[in-house]
């Protein structure tokens, strides 16, 4: 309501979608006031719903629409298969879910919807038709005064909960209030000031952190002109749209970047002012060849739905390649040394965008508010880093990323850059499996059929890196199981080696 009022409702193709669509911010009003209505008739005030649509704007105002009339939106992985929704069903007590039967058929997601238990299926087609002409009626008045027809904000309130990805475990859920969201907005804002003149193309998916808040809030609440796309993966149409659209924004992956490279001509590419990395760390290899081939400066950044998302970022005029930049405006940090490991310690944080808490597997539907060993109200990002003294962050890896190898701890993420700089087009990841002589051995997963022991260690020792970062074994795979924003799906990978 604010942005348009900023912005004005008539702005022409302020976002755009490939329903098509393209809608102004009085269209996008329209949108979330009849969606939400049509929500209140689906379910209980505080009742949690799931989303399970694509990056279309009817999705996001769906989104806005539940949580303004105090509905707790749960944007579901579709990616993720009938057990993984199912599982974050039962994790945040989701009874109803809104999807859209054109998304599944053209997904081919139909029986695995149709298959879901315990919960209630409903779609936009068929509620669009429930709309009576007292709806439209009350729709007119709505549009006229909105504030008149949505209940007082609480900035304290769920204002979405999402799934963590579950690259090593079960995804919990995240609870996100509209305080945390906005806080990190703003922060966003605060050193990048997007504005009118911007346009973001977003084809990270919404039910992220990562899209949903830089990829679609930020352009929302900033005025930049947004373009939704519903796939990360076509990687000859990303660039396209890029150039098509006018696009001088991309927040990606390093994974996706480095296909996008690929197909990519420079003048395709040749409007982007901002290129932001994160959700996984930025390969070397993809850093140059963005720079070489486009004079791009990727900026590497670095967050976590738990604070929603973004933490760190680089910035165009202090660039530092090897970090992930500074923390944001109003994050406060804390490493904590850990038994084994000499550099760095784990990152333990807290600031206005952090999550109101998880609802664990284990324990569905309970709130478990954010606490850590640096006490109530920090939360424990699991990440090992250092703090250079100019404030850049520095990430080691994961502190589940170290194995006990010989009763050393050594980091599987050094394993990997060590692969990335032996072969640097292939894609790798390692593990650590039970080993009976030394504790545990790394095994080096790659798509790569000709990668050996011989040309790891020849990049070990041209980085200066120890020989017990090495993997025992090397297995070849055509190419490596992904998650939907990109990550390795580490889950996956490792059921196989344990299989083998």
């Amino acid at each position: 309501m604010e942005a348009s009022r900023r912005f004005g409702r008539r702005t022409p193709g302020q976002w755009q979608d490939p329903v098509p669509g393209s809608y102004g911010y009085g269209d996008l009003l329209k949108m979330a006031l009849a969606l939400g209505r049509l929500g209140v008739r689906l379910t209980e005030p505080g009742e949690h719903v799931g989303v399970l649509l694509p990056n279309v704007a009817a999705s996001v105002m769906l989104l806005i629409g539940l949580s303004s009339q105090r509905r707790v939106p749960c944007m579901l992985n579709y990616t993720a298969g009938a057990e993984g929704i199912q599982r974050a069903c039962r994790v945040a007590g989701v009874r109803t879910i809104v999807s859209s039967r054109t998304f599944l058929e053209k997904a081919q997601l139909t029986e695995q919807a149709q298959a879901l238990r315990g919960v209630a299926l409903y779609y936009l087609e068929d509620l669009h038709r429930q709309f009576t002409l007292a709806d439209k009626l009350w729709l007119a008045y709505a549009l006229w005064r909105p504030e008149r027809v949505v209940p007082p904000p609480d900035p304290e309130a769920a204002a979405v909960v999402l799934f963590t990805s579950g690259t090593e475990g079960h995804p919990k859920g995240v609870v996100l209030s509209h305080r945390a969201l906005l806080a990190n907005v703003a922060q966003i804002q605060q050193i990048f000031p997007f504005g009118p003149g911007d346009c973001i193309l977003n084809c990270l998916p919404i039910f992220h952190s990562f899209g949903l808040t830089a990829g679609t809030l930020l352009p929302l609440v900033s005025g930049a002109r947004l373009v939704l796309y519903t796939s990360p993966l076509h990687y000859k149409v990303i660039p396209e749209l890029i150039r098509d659209k006018g696009c001088n924004t991309l927040f990606s992956t390093s994974t996706f970047l480095h296909h996008y490279a690929r197909h990519a001509r420079p003048e395709d590419l040749k409007g982007l002012k901002y290129v932001v990395a994160g959700a996984e760390k930025l390969a070397a290899p993809v850093r140059e060849t963005w720079r070489a081939r486009f004079g791009i400066d990727i900026l590497e950044g670095y967050g976590m739905t738990e604070m929603a998302p973004v933490v760190a970022v680089n910035l165009p005029d202090s660039n530092r390649p090897g970090t992930v930049g500074r923390l944001l405006p109003g994050i406060e940090a804390r490493v904590l040394p850990v038994a084994g490991i000499a550099k760095g310690g784990v990152l333990h944080l807290r600031g206005p965008n952090l999550m109101s808490g998880y609802y664990r597997p284990e324990a569905p539907g309970i709130l478990e508010p954010p606490r850590s060993a640096a006490g109530d109200g920090w939360h424990d990002t699991g990440d090992v880093v250092e703090i250079d003294a100019d404030g850049y962050l520095i990430i080691h890896g994961r502190l589940k990323r170290f194995a006990k190898v010989a009763g050393e701890q050594v980091c599987l993420d050094l394993t990997e850059a060590i692969a990335r700089a032996a072969s640097c087009e292939a894609q790798h990841a390692s593990l650590a499996v039970p080993d009976l002589g030394r504790g545990e051995a790394i095994v080096l997963y790659t798509t790569d059929a000709t990668l050996t022991r011989e040309r790891l260690a020849a990049a070990a020792q041209q980085m200066g890196a120890p020989e017990i970062c090495l993997p025992r074994r090397i297995a070849y795979r055509e190419r490596l199981p992904l998650l939907s924003t990109g990550k390795v799906d580490y889950q996956q990978l490792r059921e196989h080696a344990l299989r083998e």
